[in-house]
């Protein structure tokens, strides 16, 4: 038995099973609609009943026929972005639009949120250049480490452009009012189905025998841009040794030149100012470092006339003597006081060596001899006790002028000394 039952209808609907608000149907569809397949994608169709707002929203379908049948998908286009195109689209247009599908409650519709338009022909060349940026960059082209630094005063600057097109004459404007340089040209053409080989070649010719190179042309389309994209003109221009400047279009126009190139330059004149310095500026600067120079130097040279002034003043004759007169004074001084210092000193010390004679003076045995005293010497030995002496021993008696022999015949001991033997 089939387990599906119908849903009944009656009662109160927000209660009865199986049956869907219109709210719920679309919050489906809008989910159902939000597959990652279906955003930022690009979609091939003819345009049809394309119209403008008033409020600068733009609004139209793309249409395919295919096998009989025609396919029909309505677009939107938003004022900020619609402002942004290069062209006016028109119904019959075979275009690639660029968006996501989203869902339209009120209406009940899904519909693309278009961001861009492009010619199907232009577009196809997008999504080309899309897929080189990505080859390229997985090369390691773009890798701002291999970026190299531009000099600061070169020598001869190369530039690779169409010999008649106006951006060579404003390279050579620029240069040469801002610092005239020699410039060496390596002609080619800048747009065709060939330009992407000559530009490749004027690049190989030139590099190496320029001190910097500028690569560009002037603004034009995407499709007058395209050789400046293509693989070989990226890659001989990030295989350059000398650094090269990118000047591709204006301002807001990017190739994948401009990518691979060491700097990038909105415009081919930006570029030369990029190149070459002020020539204005430097002169200006070096006027300045010439004042700083010479304030060095006068205020040195000030310094140095001081200098020597004083030294002048100092070694004059008048100065000398009288700094000599000065030094003699100090001189007389110091030798009056050394002199006074040495006779204080000797006098002092004579007084002392004279202390020194009348001690010895006293204690000389001589000086006795010469008051009438004198001396008994037995065996060369000075007799000092009679303790020692025995009638008949012989003496030797020393007097003041000379010597004599003498026997002794008794000895007689004072009366606190007493011989051991009585």
């Amino acid at each position: 038995m089939n387990s599906y039952q119908r849903p009944v209808i009656g009662g109160d609907p927000d209660h009865t099973a199986g049956v869907f608000r219109v709210s719920e149907i679309s919050s489906i569809i809008t989910a159902v609609l939000e597959d990652t397949r279906l955003l930022d994608i690009w979609v091939r169709g003819e345009i049809t009943n394309f119209r403008c707002h008033t409020s600068g929203h733009c609004y139209f379908s793309l249409s395919e026929r295919n096998d009989g049948a025609t396919a029909v998908l309505p677009c939107v286009m938003w004022k900020s972005d619609a402002k942004k195109l290069s062209f006016s689209p028109r119904d019959g247009m075979d275009v690639i639009v660029f968006g996501s599908i989203g869902h339209y409650p009120p209406q009940g519709k899904y519909q693309i949120y278009v961001k861009e338009i492009r010619h199907a022909g232009e577009g196809e060349k997008h999504l080309l250049v899309e897929r080189w940026k990505k080859e390229l960059t997985e090369e390691g082209i773009f890798d701002p480490a291999r970026k190299k630094p531009l000099p600061r005063f070169p020598a001869r600057v190369g530039v690779v452009t169409s010999e008649t097109g106006a951006v060579l004459q404003d390279i050579r404007n620029v240069i040469s009012r801002r610092f005239p340089l020699e410039i060496v040209v390596s002609p080619t053409i800048v747009q065709g189905d060939t330009a992407h080989s000559e530009i490749t070649r004027a690049l190989r010719l030139i590099d190496g025998r320029v001190d910097v190179i500028i690569i560009g042309r002037g603004g034009g389309s995407f499709e007058d841009l395209f050789p400046f994209n293509h693989p070989d003109v990226v890659r001989a221009v990030a295989a350059c040794i000398t650094p090269v400047v990118s000047a591709v279009g204006h301002e807001t126009d990017f190739t994948l030149c401009d990518f691979a190139a060491d700097i990038r330059a909105p415009t081919p004149s930006a570029a030369a100012e990029l190149v070459v310095p002020d020539r204005a500026l430097l002169l200006e600067g070096l006027a300045k470092y010439k004042k700083d120079i010479e304030n060095a130097l006068l205020n040195k040279l000030e310094r140095a006339c001081d200098s020597l002034t004083y030294l002048r003043e100092s070694l004059s004759p008048r100065r000398m003597e009288r700094l000599l007169r000065v030094k003699k004074e100090d001189l007389d001084t110091v030798a009056e006081r050394l002199r006074r210092a040495v006779l204080t000193c000797f006098e002092r010390e004579k007084l002392i060596l004279g202390r020194l004679n009348a001690v010895l003076a006293a204690r000389d045995p001589n000086s006795l001899l010469l008051r009438g005293y004198c001396i008994v010497e037995q065996d060369g030995r000075v007799v000092r006790s009679v303790l020692g002496l025995s009638p008949g021993q012989q003496l030797e008696v020393r007097m003041r002028d000379g010597t004599c022999m003498t026997r002794v015949e008794g000895v007689n001991y004072g009366k606190k000394i007493r011989r051991s033997d009585d």
